[in-house]
């Protein structure tokens, strides 16, 4: 594994490529986010044309929000309602919400926002969760096809003109800043998405999932979307993003913070809605050789509040933070042992970069020279 000079992200990574001084896509894409390369000013008037045009189809609402009750969620329910948007918030609803994600999405609400909290039904949920774990070695797809799913089919079935999505994956983790089509997610941009595995809900049919089951998670037709004539954007695109920007307001509207701190990564904010993400996000350990941690930092290094020096110590002190909790709660819900889970977890374990030692699985090289991998037994 090779690593950024910059920050902590290793080659691994998916999306992430390094240039010929070591730097990483992801640091140099931050440089260019300067307003020496995006003209900000700009952005935000085209912005300002895209409310007016959104708010002069007269639709019952201007535009959606997809929301979780996050902070980002929050800031962007407040954003749109300063630019004067009337917001429709649509949520879907997570089998593994935790207490302080309801609080959070009820203050959201709070606001004066309608609001549809959407739930499928849990026995589908759980078998394609299952299966995407076995096949991709990703508890996520299902996730995330729903939150993009719903409220683009919402938007295209009730009229709704505009999606206002939070931050640009490809923007803040190694796009390039000032490609213009980074600002719209549509079909193409979701078949770009790697998180979704180049597949879409429908390739997904077969045994045990039928296409019925899986309704939830399609999109609209590429024809229905176009005939709507609904634009999807992300508010990164339009405006500089900044974890700890959206955390300042989404605090100040009454935002709460996890008490026991962080389950997974940097933050006691971030990831807290809902039991299951951090299972998605510890598949980075076996198939990457990083962890949540790894982007948290290289965020903060390249926002200039810590160093790499410090970073390295981070994840030394914090270790791989393996979330034993949640994974018992997403085995319940797969209706799996934890052993089951604990053998797919070795069936996508990376031996380009895991090397297996005195029945003890260690990767050569790793960024923390006296890691200790006695809790990585190989079995």
């Amino acid at each position: 594994m090779k690593y950024c000079v910059r920050c902590v992200l290793p080659d691994t990574r998916p999306g992430i490529e390094f240039d010929d001084k070591g730097v990483c896509s992801g640091c140099r894409a931050h440089e260019r986010k300067s307003a020496l390369v995006v003209d900000w000013e700009a952005r935000t008037r085209e912005l300002d044309g895209i409310v007016a045009h959104a708010r002069a189809r007269r639709a019952p609402y201007d535009c959606i929000v997809p929301v979780s009750g996050g902070k980002d969620s929050t800031w962007q329910v407040i954003r749109c309602k300063e630019l004067g948007l009337k917001v429709l918030a649509v949520t879907w609803r997570t089998p593994g919400r935790t207490a302080v994600g309801q609080r959070n999405l009820d203050n959201l609400i709070r606001f004066g926002v309608d609001h549809i909290d959407f739930s499928i039904d849990p026995g589908v949920e759980s078998r394609f969760m299952l299966r995407t774990l076995e096949e991709t070695g990703s508890s996520g797809v299902p996730m995330h096809l729903a939150l993009y799913g719903i409220p683009l089919k919402l938007a295209v079935r009730l009229g709704v003109p505009l999606v206002v999505w939070g931050e640009s994956p490809f923007m803040e983790y190694g796009g390039d800043p000032g490609d213009t089509e980074l600002n719209k997610l549509d079909h193409a941009w979701l078949r770009r998405h790697g998180i979704l595995q180049g597949r879409l809900a429908e390739d997904w049919a077969g045994p045990g999932l039928s296409l019925a089951d899986l309704e939830a998670y399609t999109l609209p037709s590429r024809e229905d979307f176009e005939r709507a004539d609904t634009q999807s954007i992300f508010l990164g695109y339009y405006l500089p993003w900044d974890p700890e920007t959206s955390l300042a307001v989404a605090t100040a509207h009454g935002f709460e913070r996890r008490t026991e701190g962080p389950r997974l990564g940097l933050y006691d904010y971030a990831d807290i809605d809902c039991r299951f993400i951090s299972v998605h996000h510890w598949f980075k350990w076996p198939k990457f050789g990083m962890t949540r941690l790894f982007d948290n930092l290289s965020l903060e290094i390249r926002n200039g509040r810590i160093n790499r020096q410090h970073a390295v110590a981070e994840i030394a002190r914090r270790g791989d933070q393996r979330p034993v909790e949640d994974i018992a709660a997403a085995c319940a819900f797969m209706e799996i042992p934890v052993l089951r889970f604990r053998e797919i977890e070795d069936r996508w374990r990376n031996t380009d970069i895991w090397q297996r030692d005195s029945n003890v699985w260690r990767i050569p090289g790793f960024i923390v020279e006296d890691w200790d991998w006695s809790d990585v037994p190989a079995r």
